[in-house]
């Protein structure tokens, strides 16, 4: 996958801490660390990756 591919969150820090990238391959989602870019991606199917931002946006995840 070519790195300009990937997005970094918005949530990111600038100091390089706490940075995840999602890329988004229609059947696939992935996320991996920004900091550590050799280790594998998580690959999500679109409806779990919706579930889980739904989840973290909603008043249960705060």
């Amino acid at each position: 996958m070519p790195e300009s591919a990937w997005v970094k969150s918005s949530y990111s820090d600038g100091t390089g801490n706490n940075c995840i990238e999602v890329a988004d391959q229609r059947s696939k989602i992935y996320v991996r660390d920004s900091k550590d870019k050799t280790r594998p991606a998580l690959a999500l199917s679109p409806q779990t990756w919706a579930s889980f931002v739904g989840l973290a946006c909603s008043d249960e995840a705060n």
